[in-house]
């Protein structure tokens, strides 16, 4: 399963740095993944300092 970006999000760009194949983007409000381009690889979850990103 694709990641999920939660409300959680303090929007500091660590995930989108962190995604190997760029399916991270800035949304309104919060990061958003691109769950067909999302590799499920967690590298975004680990590096989160709040723990947004969740496997939907």
């Amino acid at each position: 399963m694709a990641y999920a970006i939660s409300d959680a999000c303090i929007q500091c760009g660590a995930c989108a740095d962190a995604c190997p194949v760029g399916a991270i983007s800035e949304g309104d409000g919060k990061y958003v993944i691109d769950a067909e381009t999302c590799l499920e690889c967690g590298a975004c979850a680990d590096t989160c300092p709040v723990g947004a990103p969740e496997q939907a």
